[in-house]
């Protein structure tokens, strides 16, 4: 496992720069290139040794045809990295991977294609370098070269490779291999498969060339995103770096849920946004810098260090209001450092990622995931997204949302987890076995009649998981299941379904057909420690996110962990993590309170920070505190002790304040 911890306030510079563009770097001073850098905060920009145009930035022996035709400073990529480290500025190098538009035009035979014959990406005649290179062919011989150059040229610090993602390839060498492992080229989600395979072995076999030239060097290959696909392959990487730009089609959700299951893979892990209003590419444009601070302090809320994208000027001038900008957030993140460095997130709650059991989706988030995921942040509950390999043992509750798959092996590590105390939500076709036929965990207490018979219809709640919810019917728009509770299972809500199903038929009204009263079947269900929901309601709340939704499920929460690590008087909209340094004998609160709104067609936009105060806090916590402070004000706050809880009143949190709870 590697030992490698990333520095805190990373720029990630792009230079992907036409050929047609003349004067490149004219304007380029390495004194000030670092000086402006150094002023911001920065302690690490990745610069450029080759472009997704294909265009090199040194003075390549090697390749010397690919250095950018009108570079007017073939050293400009040296520069950088002398000019940083006199600044003490680290400076890992990029190579592009899969993108190469110099390379896609010299060599056809070496790209990617589909069952056609077609290459992937944009086509000859629309504006892009999209079209995808693949690794298993002689690409790779030339890839190799480009790294053992840059390596044997330049001190690596280290090395971004970058868009290395599975393509369902079927070029010759693609075919050829997948028939010596007896795989069918011919069918799509064979090839698939056989992409993850074949781009997991290129980041082994590259990894273990590189080390043959430089043992310390940081590695990461990105995709845009990181999740189960990269369990196996994780050996080959030194870090994690999270791509995801919230305005640049990720979405303001993406990294949460990202975050909360690569931290559990046991890498250091860098969040990486941009300072670009939309996109990569997006020039002469500024993020607010209320949205900035949000994206960088919720990495540092979920364990995560910093970098902001940024892309350089053709003539080789960083713009100084844009560092302003990223100085005036990065000034903040320095000051929060030592609250920050080495902390680990305290959870109490491990939800399974449907994204394990995707085999033939890549960079997808399942709607379920997302769902579950706002529920619990804007019930500031403290928790981790996993999958069936990590260790349940630490999480006193696990949630298996909509469409977890139980296979036997599954099922055995998860009874022997409830057998051991702990407790289980499950919803919709989590449960079933791999084929659907019938649910595969005999701790949920049901048998599996089919799917519903009416959608949408209407749950019933009794009592208690219908706590602080009116005493009637709840509309389900999306079908569930009906299942038949088995010995000593209690049903906690019934169903009540409608007059009859919607068709041309026979309808009623604008949407639906109402509640016939008839209650026909059982909604929600709990045996023992274990809670089970006919319907998928986390991808509903994930489509329109119905309040009773989510009250329902937190009051299942609610009877399984009636004692959560936090809670408080403020908004839905508190972001809330609890981080423990263990060598300092502490735990850190991060409250963050920005809100993303939809201001636009296209993007959430953050503009204003709403302060609360006073905010109420109670805290469940293994050990006695000596003292409470706001930092990095160093503010001592009075706190009780009630119940075997800490309590106590946060003045302000005006977009990010931390917390510091200092034990005995």
């Amino acid at each position: 496992m590697s030992n490698f911890e990333s520095p805190f306030r990373q720029v990630h510079l792009d230079f992907h720069t036409s050929p047609d563009i003349k004067n490149i770097a004219q304007d380029f001073d390495p004194e000030e290139f670092a000086t402006i850098l150094e002023k911001a905060h920065v302690n690490s920009i990745t610069c450029f040794a080759r472009c997704h145009h294909g265009m090199i930035y040194y003075d390549s022996k090697l390749f010397p045809e690919r250095i950018h035709p009108h570079l007017k400073n073939k050293n400009l990529l040296k520069e950088q990295i002398e000019a940083c480290h006199r600044h003490n500025i680290r400076v890992p190098i990029y190579i592009t991977v899969q993108w190469d538009q110099f390379t896609a035009e010299e060599h056809p035979e070496w790209l990617a294609i589909d069952d056609d014959g077609k290459p992937f990406g944009n086509t000859i005649f629309e504006p892009g370098f999209y079209r995808i290179l693949c690794v298993n062919s002689p690409y790779r011989d030339f890839l190799k070269k480009i790294t053992k150059e840059v390596l044997e040229t330049f001190p690596v610090d280290g090395l971004f490779f970058d868009i290395v993602k599975p393509t369902p390839c079927a070029c010759k060498h693609c075919r050829k291999e997948m028939e010596k492992l007896n795989m069918d080229p011919s069918s799509f989600q064979e090839r698939m498969r056989y992409g993850f395979i074949m781009v997991n072995e290129f980041k082994k076999d590259m990894t273990n060339f590189v080390r043959q030239f430089n043992k310390e060097c940081s590695i990461f290959y990105n995709k845009g995103h990181i999740g189960p696909a990269e369990r196996p392959i994780k050996h080959s990487y030194s870090h994690f770096e999270l791509e995801s730009l919230p305005s640049g089609g990720w979405g303001y959700l993406h990294f949460p849920v990202t975050m909360r299951y690569v931290r559990t893979l046991g890498l250091d892990c860098v969040g990486m946004t941009g300072r670009f209003h939309t996109f990569w590419g997006d020039f002469h444009s500024f993020k607010n810098k209320a949205a900035l601070e949000f994206e960088c302090f919720q990495m540092l809320a979920l364990n995560a260090k910093c970098s902001i994208g940024d892309q350089l000027d053709p003539k080789g001038k960083l713009s100084e209001p844009v560092y302003d900008l990223i100085g005036s957030v990065y000034s903040q993140v320095k000051e929060k450092e030592p609250w920050c460095r080495g902390a680990k997130p305290v959870t109490e709650i491990g939800v399974l990622t449907p994204e394990e059991f995707e085999k033939e989706k890549d960079m997808y988030i399942a709607p379920s995931l997302m769902g579950i995921t706002r529920m619990l942040q804007e019930s500031s509950h403290q928790f981790d997204i996993i999958d069936s390999q990590s260790e349940f043992s630490k999480y006193k509750v696990i949630v298996l949302p909509d469409f977890i798959p139980v296979s036997d092996e599954l099922s055995d590590k998860l009874g022997r987890y409830l057998d051991n105390g702990g407790a289980l939500i499950a919803s919709f076709q989590s449960g079933l076995n791999e084929s659907k036929e019938y649910f595969n965990l005999k701790q949920l207490g049901i048998e599996l009649i089919g799917e519903a018979p009416y959608s949408p219809d209407f749950i019933v709640p009794r009592d208690e998981i219908g706590k602080g919810m009116p005493k009637t019917e709840h509309v389900m728009y999306m079908k569930g299941l009906e299942v038949r509770p088995l010995d000593k299972t209690e049903i906690l809500a019934d169903t009540a379904i409608p007059y009859f199903n919607r068709t041309w038929k026979h309808f009623c009204s604008h949407k639906h057909t109402p509640s016939s009263g008839v209650l026909a079947y059982p909604s929600i269900l709990k045996k023992d420690k274990v809670i089970y929901f006919i319907h998928p309601i986390f991808a509903q709340y994930e489509k329109n996110a119905p309040r009773w939704c989510k009250q329902l499920f937190l009051n299942a929460l609610d009877m399984l962990l009636p004692e959560p690590l936090i809670s408080h008087n403020g908004p839905s909209t508190l972001l809330v993590t609890l981080n423990e340094q263990v060598k300092e004998n502490r735990m850190i609160l991060h409250l963050l309170h920005y809100i993303p709104e939809r201001r636009s067609q296209d993007i959430d936009i953050i503009e204003d920070v709403i302060p609360l105060y006073n905010l109420k806090v109670s805290l469940r916590l293994p050990k006695s505190v000596k003292s409470i402070s706001c930092v990095p004000q160093n503010e001592n706050l009075k706190f009780d002790v009630v119940n075997n809880r800490i309590e106590f009143t946060v003045p302000s949190v005006n977009g990010h304040q931390m917390v510091e709870l200092q034990f005995k």
